[in-house]
Formats: C-alpha cells, sequence, structure tokens
C-alpha cells in the first residue's frame, strides 16, 4: 500500500490515525476535511493534519452539495428515524465519503480510511459508500486493528509521536456538527436517566430564557424547494444558515432520543436541528394542502423506509433512487406559503397558501352551499360499509346454527 485518503475530522482519533497508518502500513497519507457548516477553524484543522504527519490536506466545501444534494431530498421526502431524529450526521457521511473517494482517484490513492469505531453507524455509511463507488479500493479501520482501547491510550500515542493535541482523558461528549444539527452522545449520556447539562448546547437557547415574545416567520416555496424567507428571496445555503439563526434564538429543535442502531445496540443522542426543525414543519404544512389523501398516506409510509435507508448508510442504492423519483413527482404541486411561530421552544404553523391547494373552502364550510349534496353521503357509506354488513350479517348466521346445533 502506498497511499491512504483519510477522512480526517480534526479530532484525537483522526490525528491519532495518521502516525498509526504511516507505521503500521510505511504509507503515505493525504487527509480530507469536508466544510459540511461546522463552525470551526478549518486552517487550524489543515495546519494539525500537517503537523501529525499528513502530506497533503484538502479542505474540501461540501456545503451546497449537503443542503442540494442530501438535506433537500431528505426534507422532500419526510425522513424522520424513528420519529425524531432527523439524520443530520447520517445524511453527512455519503456526502463526506464520497468527496474522498474523488480524491483517492485524483490523487492515484490505493486505500481509503476513517476514524469511525467499531461500535457505531458511521463505519457502516462510510464503507458502503466506498464499495458503491470504489469496490476496488482497500478500506482501513483503525479502530477495528489498533490496540489503542481507550482515549487515554491515545494521548499517550499522540504524545509519544509528536502530534499536536489538547485534549485530556477526559471527554464529556461526543459531538458531530454540520449545517444542519449538532449531536452530543456518550459521556453523561450514556445513562438515559441523566439529562443533559445546561451547558452543552451550542447552537439554541434554552426554551425558558429564550426570548418572552414569539416571532413569526414565512417561508415561500417554489416545487418543494424553499425559495424566499420573510418575503426575501433566498438561496437554499442561505435560508438554512438564517433560518438556523432564528430558530436557535426561541430554542427551537432539541431532541432527545435513544434510538436503535443498526449495528444492533441502542444508542442515546440529544440533537440540536433548529432550522431544520421548522423546515420540515413548513413543508409538511403545504404539503396538507396540496397532496391528494392517497399520495399523502403513502409518501407518509415510504418516508419512514427513507429514512431507515439514510440511516443505514444506503444512499446508493436503487431503491432510494427509485423513491427519489417518486418523491419528485410528490412535489411538483408544493408552492406557496407557510407562516409559522416561534416561541420558547415550540414552531406551531399559523397559516399556509398554495395556488394548487385542494382545500376547497366551498366545500368544507358548515354554512349553506351550493356544491355539496348532504343526501350522497348516505349511499357511499352504504357502500363503503358493504363488506363490514356483509361480515356481519356472516356472523348471525353462523351463529343461528350454531345454537340450534346445540
Amino acid at each position: 500500500m502506498k497511499k491512504v485518503v483519510l477522512a480526517y475530522s480534526g479530532g484525537l482519533d483522526t490525528s491519532v490515525i495518521i502516525p498509526w497508518l504511516k507505521e503500521r502500513y510505511g504509507c503515505q497519507v493525504v487527509a480530507m476535511v469536508a466544510d459540511v457548516g461546522q463552525e470551526e477553524d478549518l486552517g487550524e484543522v489543515r495546519a494539525k493534519a500537517l503537523a501529525s504527519g499528513a502530506e497533503r490536506v484538502y479542505v474540501e466545501d461540501l456545503r451546497e452539495a449537503f443542503v442540494h444534494d442530501y438535506i433537500l431530498p431528505a426534507v422532500q421526502a419526510g425522513a424522520v428515524y424513528e420519529e425524531g431524529y432527523l439524520l443530520g450526521t447520517s445524511m453527512a457521511r455519503p456526502l463526506i465519503a464520497t468527496r474522498q473517494v474523488q480524491i483517492a482517484e485524483r490523487e492515484g490513492a490505493d486505500a481509503l480510511a476513517h476514524g469511525a469505531t467499531g461500535k457505531g453507524n458511521d463505519q457502516v455509511r462510510f464503507e458502503l459508500t466506498y464499495k458503491a463507488l470504489r469496490p476496488d479500493l482497500k478500506v482501513i479501520a483503525p479502530w477495528r486493528e489498533w490496540e489503542l482501547r481507550s482515549r487515554s491510550d491515545e494521548i499517550r500515542y499522540a504524545q509519544a509521536h509528536g502530534v499536536p493535541v489538547t485534549a485530556t482523558a477526559e471527554k464529556p461528549y461526543s459531538i458531530d456538527e454540520n449545517l444542519w444539527h449538532t449531536s452530543y452522545e456518550g459521556g453523561v449520556l450514556e445513562d438515559p436517566w441523566n439529562g443533559p447539562d445546561p451547558s452543552m448546547f451550542r447552537r439554541t437557547a434554552a426554551p425558558e430564557t429564550a426570548p418572552d415574545r414569539p416571532e413569526e416567520v414565512e417561508i415561500a416555496f417554489h416545487a418543494g424547494v424553499p425559495v424566499a424567507l420573510n418575503g426575501r428571496r433566498v438561496e437554499l445555503l442561505a435560508f438554512l444558515q438564517e433560518l438556523n439563526a432564528l430558530a436557535g434564538k426561541h430554542g427551537v429543535g432539541r431532541v432527545d432520543l435513544v434510538e436503535n442502531r443498526l449495528v444492533g445496540m441502542k444508542s442515546r443522542g440529544v440533537y440540536e436541528t433548529p432550522g431544520g426543525t421548522v423546515w420540515m414543519a413548513a413543508h409538511r404544512a403545504l404539503e396538507t394542502l396540496v397532496l391528494d389523501r392517497a399520495t399523502a398516506h403513502m409518501k407518509a409510509v415510504l418516508a419512514q423506509r427513507y429514512a431507515e435507508l439514510v440511516y443505514d448508510g444506503l444512499w446508493y442504492t436503487p431503491l432510494r433512487q427509485a423513491l427519489d423519483a417518486f418523491v419528485a413527482s410528490t412535489q411538483e404541486r408544493v408552492t406557496g406559503e407557510v407562516r409559522l411561530r416561534l416561541f420558547k421552544g415550540s414552531v406551531q404553523v399559523k397559516g399556509r397558501r398554495s395556488p394548487h391547494a385542494l382545500y376547497d373552502a366551498e366545500f368544507v364550510t358548515f354554512e349553506e352551499d351550493s356544491v355539496y349534496r348532504q343526501d350522497d353521503a348516505a349511499g357511499f357509506i352504504r357502500l363503503f360499509g358493504l363488506p363490514v354488513e356483509i361480515a356481519a350479517r356472516r356472523r348471525v348466521q353462523e351463529g343461528a346454527r350454531a345454537s340450534t346445533a346445540v
């Protein structure tokens, strides 16, 4: 093995992986840093990778690709894993792995490496992307190979190999951050009875200390894509960034979940997804106006499967592509505006309108109307309930025969 491209975050794990790869395999290490919107000085991350022994470092701005090619399809699909997780980490991993493969091809590398542990979902998400795009490249997952078994071991290894680290043996949380969310796992959160420390949260105000006055926001959509915020046209990346700030100020988007990992165990995670929570609420509200009953119900069923595919790392699969085609057809008429109220951790839909609305006040009014004949309902109910009536009649007949036989 001559050259490995490592998905590098700048944390302790991937910093230690650089000298470990060189020592174990005698190879060059190229580090790839993905900018997916995390609040971090990526210049410092680049410098740290070089100081840790990387031959070269790529810092790749993937924010536009993330919001257009991963977040947007998932929102349009209504993908939420186990009714609470909005898939922030799950969506980012195939994007990062895809760019990692592209850099490996540019560099003529013969292997790919990542810093995911052998207990989590990320190892699957990285490696299924590798398999989908370049199954011939060797995959190295140091956590499944090396002798380091703890954070203390890693710190000692880093110090012995001149890797710059500021970490200590005590680390309260494992944190992942990007444009869509911030997630927290580990530490005191490993006991699901323990509540998170209020100081942990990075991007949302505590609901009890959020502003005492609610704020309304208006989101305009065209064919399922947000195009304006509060009456002002805005590009998708800027839309999410601004919505994150607005929703975060009001404490919107905190979720505390125990979820089922793909690898068979349960894990506890705390998530902040401020803008995403508001975006998804607005999108769902507009869909209720424009989708017919059968399509809306089928879409809700498929949304769960879509979320499972993303969570499980199956981004590059024929099924997800097929679901995308279905979802795209449902979005053609998702055009209009939604007004929402943000207040102390909550988001409430206050109004929605669309030129394609199937909601017709003439039909649903409780006042006198000239378009709906209420006596038509009697025939509808008879035909709709005919299977129920036939089954009931059969039970009565069978019961009568049984009593006669006795």
